[in-house]
């Protein structure tokens, strides 16, 4: 034992003052182990408050039992459904019993249910779990960080129904990881499957096809989701770039995948005819209906990620040329703004009071029922950051200048074409004064205002108080030119009814 006189050996960089802060790289490992051992908190607490159930539950496992749990909804999920209620209950009520075999059947259901509802966190308002952890900011400081995740998610299927889904957290606790690229993962454990089965270790080989699975479930997830997206909302899923990459590398990996569980499949049946343990044989008839239920999931992701490409074309269609709505929109400014700002302040506020009243919609009434109600009398505050979690900040990029035309060129143009109301024009004649100046972009540019003014936003221009307007008529007449096509347009400037716009906006204050 180190007697007090020796901490005199203590060199002088451990005796010095307080270390600086890890780097970032060490911070997020350290982040990412915290986040690994929250997504496990949920089933050490189950054990902790078997205790509070009416009766004798210490002889039950609870955390094995959600573990099970876990491992039943997450193997009976399909790519489009997920695991039924009732058939993951009936799975899990044999474990239970197992634990137990004295106790009543009532009590082996009930224990079920109780593991289940508190996977889904069935008493919370979103259904989800939380769990505060620290970092080191650049600056060195401690921040405290909220990290939000689920389980096991209720999901709506057709017809009314309810399936349950494991979360990409839940897939991880199976696996013992967090964050893991799923590719790199799924190819490592093909790998370790491969030299296991070699070997004749076929215990441990079970344990890594098991793991395989779940990768390839976590991988349907992740285009599962994206379809979803999709489907909900074509803008907001990057298929430019993001989602074909993503689709791309997705057909390599299965089509490897094939190839790497086939050889394994082959080396597993003959493992399976060479051994005389009885112990191996059982092991590798296992594994090969494991490596058979790989490649049947594999199979139905490639059939959904070549139906990905079409999908995303009939979503683009469908929305962008869906049935507008019947009823028209507010024009904030042509509306509201334009008629107000001339009135006197005591008129304009009647106007004002009269349009926020009606614009800002219902207010949600606060949850009125006795259970949420307790909850929210009796949990304690939770502390967190004033201002919420840090953001990072962007990398802004300033947006080049690529506008073909100048604003001295727009301004020709506009004169160019500012005719008076009782001499329309050609676009021909238009179009040869535009390249008498010498510019060879502003007939260009003449011809793109003239195109526009074919179809002028008349409404618009009424509610904005516009004077006049540019307008285009085709009478059937060719247009002759050396470098432009179609219709000869009658090229005009009509004047608006500045006496009604102004009725207008008496009528509406």
């Amino acid at each position: 034992m180190t007697s007090p006189a020796s901490t005199d050996s203590v060199p002088p960089q451990l005796s010095a003052g307080p270390r600086p802060a890890p780097g970032p790289a060490a911070d997020e490992g350290l982040a990412r182990r915290l986040r690994a051992l929250a997504c496990t908190a949920p089933l050490h607490d189950l054990d902790a408050r078997k205790a509070n159930l009416a009766g004798e539950y210490s002889v039950y496992g609870m955390a094995e039992v959600a573990l099970s749990a876990i491992d039943l909804v997450t193997l009976n999920m399909d790519f489009d459904t997920g695991a039924d209620h009732e058939q993951i209950v009936a799975r899990l009520v044999p474990r239970i019993a197992a634990q137990a075999p004295h106790r009543p059947a009532a009590e082996h259901e009930r224990v079920a249910r109780w593991v289940l509802e508190n996977l889904i966190n069935v008493g919370s308002v979103d259904r989800g779990f939380r769990a505060v952890y620290g970092t080191f900011a650049p600056d060195g400081t401690y921040v405290r960080r909220d990290y939000d995740f689920k389980l096991i998610e209720e999901v709506p299927g057709p017809g009314g129904t309810v399936y349950l889904r494991t979360t990409d957290e839940a897939v991880n606790v199976l696996v013992g990881a967090l964050d893991t690229d799923v590719t790199s993962a799924q190819i490592a454990a093909e790998v370790k499957l491969e030299v296991l089965i070699s070997r004749g270790r076929l215990a441990d080989a079970q344990l890594a096809a098991e793991q395989a699975r779940y990768r390839t479930v976590q991988y349907s997830e992740t285009l599962r989701r994206a379809l979803d997206a999709t489907r909900r909302n074509v803008r907001a899923v990057d298929w430019l770039n993001a989602v074909p990459d993503m689709i791309a590398e997705a057909l390599d990996h299965v089509a490897e995948r094939y190839r790497h569980e086939n050889a394994i499949l082959t080396n597993i049946r003959k493992a399976r005819d060479e051994t005389e343990d009885p112990e191996n044989k059982r092991r590798a008839a296992e594994l090969v209906d494991i490596v058979k239920d790989c490649i049947r999931r594999h199979t139905q992701l490639q059939s959904r990620l070549l139906e990905a490409g079409p999908l995303f074309r009939a979503e683009q269609d469908r929305q962008a040329f869906a049935t507008p709505a019947t009823t028209s929109g507010t024009d904030l400014y042509g509306h509201l703004v334009a008629p107000t700002l001339p009135l006197p302040l005591e008129q304009a506020i009647r106007v004002t009071d009269a349009f926020f009243a009606h614009g800002t919609g219902l207010r949600t009434p606060v949850s009125v029922r006795v259970a949420d109600l307790v909850d929210i009398l009796l949990t304690p505050p939770v502390e967190r950051e004033h201002l919420g979690a840090e953001m990072p900040e962007p990398d802004l990029i300033a947006t080049p200048d690529d506008s073909r035309f100048s604003e001295e060129q727009l301004a020709a143009a506009t004169d160019l074409l500012d005719l008076p109301a009782d001499a329309p024009r050609r676009l021909s004649g238009l179009l040869a004064e535009a390249r008498r100046t010498g510019d060879p972009d502003l007939a260009y540019l003449v011809a793109l205002l003239a195109v526009h003014a074919a179809s002028p936003a008349v409404g618009t221009a009424y509610r904005q108080g516009e004077q006049k307007l540019l307008f285009a008529v085709d009478d059937g007449t060719e247009l002759d030119d050396p470098e432009f096509g179609g219709a000869d347009l009658i090229v005009g400037t009509a004047l608006l009814d500045a006496a009604g716009m102004a009725a207008d906006r008496t009528e509406a204050a």
